[in-house]
């Protein structure tokens, strides 16, 4: 990105820095892609469940009734809320309110952290009670039910694998947010430091090279305003450039959905 000083109306030099040009139509076709693939991983499991269910079908009912329907149904309303707070954290970028924007994305991290909660009470539940993968207790049970047990640890841990990945996402997200894309200082040579009046002026980019290469600021010169880029990443996310937050909403979406169908097929189905 470059930098270029030009003059302004009323004898003002501007710093100008230049247009910076990106691929929205690539960033988020890779995204699609990346989510089609995880979609793939988690279609795998719901053959091997429908095939599974199909063949002990009686079983699997039975095993149902040991999950928590209630705990079930919260998470599934945490979840569903934390959708909505991300969708209006986008929408908030898109309108230029960057703090309301940092404070959705945050409260979507927290419904993500409640759900890893009340999934960790509900492991440990069952845990307690001797059935976990090839337990004892769990291996005296019918095939078809051990089948359940492992399908419901292999899928919803997985799932709270995704969740965790996706709160990490999240709060950088949140921290890119947070970090102001631009300031601007404006100096006057007749109040301004010594160093900028009637000097060389020691304005230097993030790379350390410097603005102006050589040369005094002209006496006639009434302001000069100098942005200064900060560098929280890659690039900065601003209205104009929030593709970044979209790829992480689609994510969490992603998130969301694959949650819809496990509740009904491990919690619904008695």
């Amino acid at each position: 990105m470059s930098q270029t000083a030009t003059p302004g109306a009323g004898g003002q030099a501007v710093l100008r820095e230049a247009e910076h040009h990106f691929d929205y139509t690539g960033r988020k076709l890779g995204m699609w892609l990346f989510l089609f693939t995880e979609l793939l991983l988690f279609g795998g499991l719901f053959i091997a469940y429908a095939i599974y269910r199909h063949v002990n079908f009686a079983d699997f009912h039975v095993a149902a009734k040991d999950l928590d329907l209630v705990l079930g149904t919260i998470n599934t309303v945490i979840l569903l809320t934390s959708s909505l707070t991300m969708a209006l954290s986008i929408t908030a970028m898109q309108k230029g309110n960057r703090k309301l924007a940092v404070w959705l994305v945050v409260l979507t991290v927290l419904c993500g952290l409640a759900f890893l909660f009340i999934k960790y009470f509900e492991w440990t539940a069952k845990i307690s009670h001797g059935i976990y993968p090839a337990s004892p207790e769990l291996m005296k049970l019918p095939p078809g039910e051990v089948r359940f047990f492992g399908l419901y640890y292999a899928m919803t841990g997985l799932h709270g694998l995704h969740v965790l990945i996706g709160m990490i996402l999240l709060i950088v997200m949140a921290v890119v947010i947070a970090r102001k894309p631009s300031r601007v200082h404006s100096f006057r040579p007749d109040d301004a430091d010594e160093t900028m009046a009637g000097a060389r002026p020691a304005i230097v980019d993030g790379d350390g090279k410097p603005l102006w290469k050589g040369g005094i600021i002209d006496e006639n010169v009434e302001q000069v305003s100098v942005v200064v880029r900060l560098k929280p990443g890659p690039h900065t996310i601003q209205p104009s450039d929030y593709v970044s937050l979209e790829n992480a909403g689609l994510y969490w979406h992603l998130v969301d959905i694959i949650w819809i169908f496990l509740f009904p097929l491990f919690y619904l189905i008695t």
